[in-house]
């Protein structure tokens, strides 16, 4: 089983996670952002994680450091618990429809960070999330996994449901970029030699 415990405190926030890549999409999650809960708790269904996950910010300055924090933090569970990346497939994508929306979500493991999010929301709060904070969410994942993060909605009406396609996306992309493949084996999925 592939496990990781990450507790990281800053001035800002402390964050405390529990992750098992071989799950079963459980999931127990308090951020003090009721969307940002729901989302996570797709991220853990869709995934077939297990995911527990406690977080406790400066929500009376922002939502901004909890957000940010909470996805640095993911990010670093799931550096953890993929260890040497020996046999994965590394690299992973999705189209999720989600009723009129749809969305696309492309991950890769490969040790450098980047994130280009386009959630076409033009509204400042979905729920009691600000939605501008998406980005930040999927940036900071990708600074903590040291991985590429592709996340668009190509078109949609809803809001809600814009967010929601960008997350369970997120989740089966993950799901796939985690799995081990009995092809590669123990090798390292890159001709670098290094992830």
């Amino acid at each position: 089983m592939r496990r990781a415990r990450i507790d990281r405190k800053t001035n800002e926030t402390e964050i405390h996670i529990a992750l098992t890549l071989e799950g079963h999409g459980r999931a127990n999650i308090a951020s003090g952002i009721r969307f940002l809960d729901h989302m996570l708790e797709l991220v853990a269904r869709h995934g077939a994680f297990d995911l527990t996950l406690q977080a406790v910010g400066d929500l009376d300055v922002d939502q901004h450091h909890t957000v940010e924090d909470v996805g640095i933090a993911l990010g670093e569970a799931f550096a953890q618990a993929l260890g040497s990346k020996r046999g994965i497939l590394r690299a992973g994508y999705f189209v999720m429809p989600m009723d009129e929306t749809l969305g696309v979500v492309a991950v890769d493991f490969g040790g450098r960070s980047a994130a280009v999010v386009d959630t076409k929301v033009r509204t400042r709060l979905v729920g009691d999330l600000q939605t501008e904070l998406v980005t930040d969410f999927f940036d900071g994942f990708a600074r903590g996994a040291k991985a590429n993060v592709h996340a668009k909605v190509l078109y949609g009406r809803s809001n809600h449901h814009k967010i929601e396609s960008l997350f369970k996306a997120f989740a089966r992309a993950l799901r796939v970029a985690c799995c081990k493949d009995r092809q590669l084996g123990r090798m390292l999925p890159s001709t670098k030699g290094l992830l």
